[in-house]
């Protein structure tokens, strides 16, 4: 089935500035429009959750964000019965808004859940389109404008925490990664205030950083840290301070490793 692109698009100045990578904008747009679900892959802090904010305000669609962890459960997404006024009442979770009222709902580092929950989008992202709630014996239709986000870095699976091949291949995938060095620096910029030319060693740093990744660091620096060092730079405080405290301490907490990011960072300011 596909959507008419009839909602109203949001003015430029109500939708979060996104700079694209390639051709994901279009390609999230004709997913919606085909009912498909999508799955976006990638390092953390390189643009999904500001990706999926761009595209929902850019399509006028009502967003659902749920920061997956451990002891999230399906329950917590569909919905379940409380207490209110002395009745027990059923109240829905935000994947049932969802699914009834249309809409995205975006589920941020999928595999962080528990297992219970890939089990209750399966029969969303087929052909299907259906939400059983066994607690209330409604099985809902999914309206038209509803689209299940899902996203998670590869970086971090293993094997009690990988996303299973019958969940992958339920979804239409997106792949991100850092942007070039010379849009990263503008889009740091534009966030944080700080002229492009007083950005551009903190790109620097950040890609000579980036190379460490799997050796003395586990992940690298995100374009959301360097925003955060810019912006307390852009607020006064000393180039050095910044670096430590938005970059290299975030990064690790061994000593030896600060000691080391610190020296590479004095390489690439001098």
């Amino acid at each position: 089935m596909t959507i008419a692109l009839n909602l109203p698009l949001n003015p430029k100045s109500e939708i979060p500035h996104y700079s694209p990578q390639g051709n994901e904008c279009a390609l999230f747009e004709r997913a919606w429009t085909r009912q498909l679900p999508v799955l976006l892959k990638g390092p953390t802090g390189c643009g999904k959750t500001r990706f999926v904010h761009h595209m929902a305000a850019r399509l006028g669609l009502p967003l659902s964000t749920v920061s997956c962890h451990d002891d999230l459960t399906a329950a917590d997404l569909t919905g379940r019965y409380l207490l209110k006024g002395g009745e027990t009442v059923w109240v829905d979770g935000p994947l049932t808004k969802a699914v009834r009222n249309g809409g995205v709902c975006y589920l941020d580092e999928i595999v962080e859940a528990r297992k219970d929950v890939a089990v209750v989008l399966h029969p969303l992202t087929d052909d299907r389109r259906i939400l059983p709630l066994e607690r209330t014996g409604e099985i809902l239709d999914a309206q038209p404008a509803f689209m299940v986000v899902v996203s998670y870095n590869p970086g971090y699976q293993n094997l009690m925490k990988a996303l299973k091949p019958s969940t992958r291949q339920r979804f239409v995938s997106i792949e991100f990664d850092f942007l070039p060095r010379d849009k990263e620096i503008a889009i740091v910029s534009i966030e944080s205030g700080l002229p492009e030319g007083k950005v551009a060693p903190l790109v620097d740093l950040a890609r000579r950083l980036r190379v460490l990744k799997g050796q003395d660091i586990e992940e690298g620096v995100s374009t959301r840290l360097l925003i955060y060092c810019a912006t307390l730079v852009d607020a006064g405080m000393p180039v050095s301070e910044a670096v430590s405290a938005a970059i290299i301490g975030p990064l690790t907490d061994e000593p030896d490793v600060k000691a080391a990011l610190i020296e590479v960072a004095k390489a690439t300011f001098a």
